[in-house]
């Protein structure tokens, strides 16, 4: 499928991506493919209050209805999985699959809130006070801001967007400036199902914003956005995060990860190998989850890791749009610069270097593939407390599991983690409350990839918020207690008298 099929098939025509400032580039050969129009100022204080409006009358559609238009949206997905998959891969480098996989997700979250949509549960409580009944309810919150990374361009605004819509409210999306084409094509996609939904989706139920830094600024800083979820870096979360709460607003934050493995003596070393290659290297290590560093005990370095540096130097590298590749580029210049500076720090404190040279540079003069890098530290070197988004694994050995864990925990972030072990206590040890600090703590499968069903998200500088699966719908919602009193009477809590007498 080539690039004027995928713009076809997802509806996106020349005047939206051929007529504005906002240059385009593909990572795989650094061409240009589009250039889109920047939202102004004034334009973007229009949508949020053309999203206000929406929100008011969305809010009263029973909840079961506003699912029906989350069930169309998730049947069309499936009919354009191919082309967007495709669109993923060319705007942000990750491999095909890797692409259909995104928008598999994305046709997974709608399954799910469809449900969801019948359970927006609320308690009935035991009143202290005769002939009460006390209930909580959960509301619509209002328009959610949604600000995603461009290493999941689509999937982050669908785990938002398909909950946020079901729970009454509307959305605004401000997508990263790196990656505006697939969020295009997902509005295109949203409003077919408002169009197949029928009259009482209000117009400006979902909408983008297009632009750099100060566009997302500017939504989160308005009073009239009562919930930003924002992906990217720990750096961004921590400016995000402060200007939502001086206005007492909600922030949801998905931030960075500096991820670990543990592969125990009794680890199942197949198993674990194909873990942490995948963790290691999947989208060019550029995901959130990706595996950073590895602690290998000391019976069993010496036969994983060697296995671990020859698939490092026969793994395909390439276009990932060529099915046979597995890993694709970094997404731009920056992106390979910091991985060098990283290799560098990590070489002048004793670091043994394997792959991390930049490839292919005569056939893609202006994309920025490298071979992934597998790095033992040596020394007195213990751990690695930055995250660098870029294929760096870093390999540390351990004798005790306590100090593995300890080890694996001191570090600033907190996303995902895992142990490979075939014996229990050891498993049990690593899940318990003095194991993992990890908001994801796995058995036996890597760090990276997660499932619908369950909240995802972390602990520390990742921020705390929680995406997709188990409650994290509460988060679009505001909390309400209602007491009902059907007696005669006015009973006060906790006993109290407060007899005026009569008048």
């Amino acid at each position: 499928m080539n690039i004027d099929e995928i713009f076809s098939q997802l509806g996106l025509n020349d005047a939206q991506i051929n007529s504005g400032t906002l240059q385009v580039f593909s990572p795989i050969d650094g061409a240009q493919i589009a250039s889109v129009k920047i939202d102004s100022s004034a334009e973007i204080e229009q949508k949020i209050d053309n999203s206000v409006m929406a929100f008011k009358q969305w809010r009263n559609v029973p909840a079961p209805r506003r699912g029906e238009l989350i069930r169309l949206l998730g049947n069309i997905l499936r009919d354009k999985k191919q082309a967007l998959g495709s669109l993923v891969s060319l705007e942000c480098g990750k491999i095909y699959q890797e692409g259909l996989g995104e928008v598999q997700e994305m046709i997974d979250i709608c399954d799910f809130a469809v449900g969801q949509a019948r359970q927006l549960y609320g308690l009935t409580i035991a009143s202290e006070r005769p002939s009460h009944k006390m209930r909580e309810y959960w509301q619509p919150m209002g328009p959610i801001g949604i600000i995603s990374a461009f290493n999941f361009p689509v999937a982050v605004w669908s785990w938002n967007t398909a909950l946020a819509v079901v729970c009454g409210n509307s959305v605004i999306w401000k997508p990263s400036e790196k990656t505006p084409l697939t969020a295009l094509a997902c509005q295109k996609i949203f409003d077919q199902a408002m169009a197949e939904f029928g009259e009482d989706a209000p117009a400006n139920l979902s909408q983008v914003i297009v632009g750099e830094r100060e566009a997302g600024a500017q939504m989160v800083n308005s009073k009239k956005v009562p919930v930003i979820s924002a992906t990217g870096s720990s750096a961004m979360g921590k400016i995000v995060g402060t200007q939502v709460a001086e206005r007492f607003g909600r922030s949801l934050l998905e931030l960075g990860g500096n991820n670990a493995i543990i592969v125990a003596p009794s680890a199942d070393l197949n198993i674990a190998f194909q873990g942490i290659l995948f963790g290691a290297v999947g989208t060019c290590g550029q995901r959130c989850t990706s595996t950073r560093r590895i602690f290998v005990h000391s019976d069993v370095y010496d036969e994983l890791v060697p296995k671990l540096k020859r698939a490092y130097g026969q793994i395909k590298i390439g276009d990932p749009l060529d099915e046979n590749v597995l890993v694709g580029p970094l997404i731009d210049q920056q992106a390979y610069d910091n991985m060098q500076s990283a290799l560098q720090l990590a070489s002048e404190n004793g670091g043994l270097i394997t792959g991390g040279e930049r490839t292919l540079v005569q056939q893609y003069r202006d994309g920025y593939y490298v071979k992934p890098a597998l790095v033992e530290m040596q020394g007195s070197v213990d751990n690695v407390q930055l995250e660098t988004f870029a294929p760096i694994l870093y390999v540390f050995k351990y004798t005790d599991l306590d100090e593995a864990i300890a080890r694996q925990n001191d570090v600033p972030q907190g996303l995902s983690s895992a142990i490979f072990t075939r014996d229990v206590l050891e498993a049990e040890i690593f899940t318990s409350e003095s194991g993992s600090d990890c908001g994801i703590a796995n058995v036996n499968i890597g760090t990276s990839g997660a499932e619908i069903g369950g909240a995802f998200g972390g602990e520390k500088e990742t921020g705390g918020g929680r995406e997709s699966g188990s409650d994290a719908w509460k988060v679009y919602m505001r909390r309400m207690t209602s007491t009902l009193n059907y007696s005669k009477e006015l009973p006060l809590a906790q006993g109290i008298k407060f007899d005026f007498g009569d008048l």
